[in-house]
C-alpha cells in the first residue's frame, strides 16, 4: 500500500494504448501521479540503469515493438544490459511501458491486478 499523500510517477508514451488504459486505472482509482512522457522528454541512463538493476533489460527493453524489430540484426545480436540501455537511451520507444514508479520499486507494464495489488 502505498501513501497517498506521495505522487508516483508513471513513465511512458502519451499515444500508447497501453498507456492509456494504465492512465484510466490511475485515474479511477483517485492514484495521484506526475506523468512523464519519455519519447517527448527523453530518458536518463540512471532511470534505465535502475530499471534493468530491478527487472533485469530482457523486461524493460520491449523486443517486440516496431522500433526493436527495424533494427538491422547487427544492432539485435549479442545484446546485454550496457547495448539495450544504450539503444533505449538512443530511442526510448524500446522501453516496455508504463513504467510506475512506486518509490521503492517499479512496475513495468500495465495489469491491473499488479496495480491493485501494488496501490489499494
Amino acid at each position: 500500500m502505498t501513501d497517498s499523500n506521495k505522487t508516483l510517477h508513471l513513465f511512458g508514451i502519451k499515444a500508447c494504448d497501453t498507456m492509456k488504459k494504465a492512465r484510466t486505472w490511475l485515474d479511477e482509482h483517485a492514484v495521484r501521479y506526475d506523468f512523464h512522457d519519455y519519447k517527448a522528454a527523453g530518458i536518463d541512463r540512471e532511470h534505465l540503469t535502475q530499471w534493468c538493476n530491478e527487472h533485469g533489460w530482457q523486461v524493460v527493453l520491449n523486443r517486440a515493438g516496431t522500433t526493436f524489430r527495424k533494427l538491422d540484426d547487427e544492432r539485435k545480436a549479442d545484446l546485454d544490459q550496457a547495448k539495450a540501455i544504450e539503444l533505449m537511451l538512443a530511442q526510448p520507444s524500446m522501453i516496455k511501458r508504463p513504467v510506475l514508479d512506486l518509490g521503492d520499486k517499479t512496475l513495468i507494464g500495465f495489469k491491473p491486478d499488479l496495480y491493485a495489488a501494488a496501490l489499494l
